[in-house]
């Protein structure tokens, strides 16, 4: 090829490059613009909007863009709602002409562009002024008449633009009722008429400072500004009301939020009055403004509003990974439980192993149990209310830290449920918890023991089964990771589904009581000639384990395995149907 040809091909691909540039990259975004505006009645967009204005036949809307967002200038001076201010705009902006109907209209009653609906100005960064002259509806009620200000030509846009346009007033107002970061709150002050209540954040933990020193609830103050965060105003019942005694305002409850610390502390007051029952609501005003709102009942519930509901009432605090060990003395005896490599262990009166889910359920109402009231602020009414406790339980962490709750039976009553008292030794305070503390943390030996009958079980190990009932015997086998088939007893396939139940049932069964340690008497359990018995066989053909059923006594039953001599009462239903042999085995 010849230079020429090839300096010839160089110069159209850096002319076609050009072009491109020029084209789609430079001229792109503003084609594209273009296109966007094609048919639309403004060629102006939403950011060059400086203020709205609104003329309604009751009513003019005007908000102002500000710095920090959208404020009102009438008819009332508030803050603006920027969500639906900029959707009421974007219609407006936006909004395309889809025909002409008339380019010199003789009558604009026609229309309904002589008294016309709304009339909206726009106010540009640049000082231009954009208008549009809302009608009526045509006939098929889709369009709405409309002009620009100042031309004669009448058209129709969609209806969406008269429905943002005619809004009520309140919709475009904010309805946010105290605006602040949750995370930036280090403290509040509530005024009540009885008294005052101050929270302050003391080191990442919140703390009652007034009427008197004493641990926050952060349930509960979390729960108080979560609700105060995400309320909205309801209503916007009046502007500069002529008497604020009828809403309750005359003496208000006064609530301040504080942000940041010392210099860069800032604060936020609202105040509520009265609650209205049938506008299921509290009154309510903020310091400085006019108006009058009406707040969701929810928020004057979420409202602390005395010390014992923000007091906390955690009854015992305790980092539930750092517990080594665990003591119960009750009338159900002694019991110590101990934690080794991640495993609980019972290790007095016996050493037995423990059921991990029934320690942990322990451990997990411990921590979750919580004050009803408070009878005193120490441990001065200890020997009055738990002198003689009918539960001590102690509780100690890595490091030898320990605590030792003290719960006993009580008269006392709430929520008209029966209460009982419960104190840290030798700290206190002394509170009153739930009744059902004393069962749920008294427990046994029994009861937190490891019951399970056939401990380790994994049905997967089981190659063969055994069983005898009512004179006849049958051996399945597995065949495969789910078949299973007759060996002895009967012939072809078992029913895979009865045999894995069976197997599950076993696994899952856990014991009642010990009817009999050693064993004896065992007619008295019908298993001297037992009606059920199963032995489960392993790959090599040693046995995992063997149980025998005895008798079926309402919701009990008698069992016993080969793992000791014991006669074991367990829960019937838990055992379930025994299956009749070979029949609910046949495939």
């Amino acid at each position: 090829m010849r230079w020429q040809t090839t300096a010839l091909l160089a110069v159209i691909l850096i002319a076609l490059g050009a072009f491109y540039y020029v084209y789609e990259v430079r001229l792109g975004p503003e084609r594209e613009r273009a296109e966007a505006r094609k048919g639309r009645v403004f060629s102006a967009d939403l950011a060059d909007v400086a203020e709205l204005e609104l003329k309604r036949a009751n009513d003019t809307v005007r908000a102002r863009r500000e710095k920090d967002g959208w404020h009102l200038q009438a008819p009332v001076t508030a803050r603006g709602d920027g969500g639906k201010i900029e959707e009421t705009l974007t219609t407006i902006v936006t909004a395309r002409s889809d025909r002409e109907i008339a380019a010199t209209p003789a009558n604009l009653a026609e229309f309904g562009l002589d008294r016309p609906a709304v009339e909206v100005m726009l106010r540009l960064k640049d000082g231009r002024q954009l208008g549009l002259v809302l009608g009526a509806k045509n006939p098929t009620g889709v369009w709405v008449y409309a002009r620009e200000a100042g031309k004669p030509a009448v058209f129709v846009v969609s209806d969406n633009v008269l429905r943002d346009a005619t809004r009520p007033v309140a919709d475009f107002r904010d309805k946010t009722v105290l605006a602040f970061d949750q995370r930036a709150v280090t403290g509040f002050e509530i005024v009540l008429p009885e008294e005052t209540l101050a929270v302050e954040q003391v080191d990442a933990r919140w703390r009652l400072v007034r009427p008197r020193a004493l641990p926050a609830d952060a349930d509960t103050v979390r729960e108080f500004l979560d609700k105060l965060d995400g309320a909205r105003v309801a209503e916007f019942v009046a502007e500069t009301p002529k008497s604020l005694q009828p809403f309750g305002l005359d003496r208000p409850v006064r609530l301040t939020l504080h942000t940041g610390r010392d210099k860069e502390r800032t604060s936020r007051t609202l105040l509520l009055g009265r609650a209205d029952r049938d506008k299921k609501g509290v009154y309510a005003m903020r310091p400085g403004e006019p108006s009058l709102l009406l707040l969701p009942e929810a928020v004057w519930a979420a409202v602390p509003k005395n010390v014992a509901v923000l007091r906390d009432r955690v009854v015992i605090a305790f980092e539930r990974d750092k517990v080594t060990r665990l003591d119960i003395e009750s009338a159900r005896g002694r019991v110590t439980v101990t934690r080794e490599k991640n495993q609980w262990r019972i290790v007095a009166p016996e050493a037995v192993p423990a059921d991990q889910v029934e320690v942990g359920a322990v451990l997990f109402k411990l921590r979750e149990l919580r004050a009803q009231g408070f009878l005193t602020d120490d441990a001065s009414g200890i020997p009055r209310y738990l002198g003689k406790p009918a539960v001590r339980l102690t509780l100690t962490e890595e490091g030898g830290r320990a605590q030792t709750l003290l719960l006993a039976p009580s008269t006392d009553r709430r929520g008209g449920a029966q209460s009982v008292y419960a104190a840290l030794d030798d700290r206190g305070p002394v509170v009153l918890v739930e009744a059902k503390a004393l069962e749920e943390l008294g427990r046994s030996v029994t009861d937190l023991r490891d019951r399970t009958l056939l401990s380790g079980l994994e049905p997967r190990d089981v190659k063969r089964v055994r069983l005898a009932a009512g004179g006849t015997a049958v051996v399945v086998e597995r065949s495969g990771d789910f078949a299973w088939r007759f060996v002895e007893g009967a012939s072809g396939a078992a029913k895979a589904a009865s045999v894995e139940n069976l197997l599950f049932a076993l696994r899952a069964l856990k014991w009642k009581e010990v009817a009999a340690p050693k064993g004896e008497d065992p007619a008295r359990f019908g298993l001297d000639a037992p009606i059920f018995e199963a032995t489960l066989l392993r790959a090599d053909g040693s046995t995992l384990a063997t149980v025998a059923v005895g008798k079926r006594e309402g919701e009990r039953a008698w069992v016993r395995t080969t793992a000791g001599p014991a006669i074991y009462a367990v829960d019937a239903k838990q055992l379930g149907e025994l299956p009749k042999l070979p029949d609910d085995l046949k495939g």
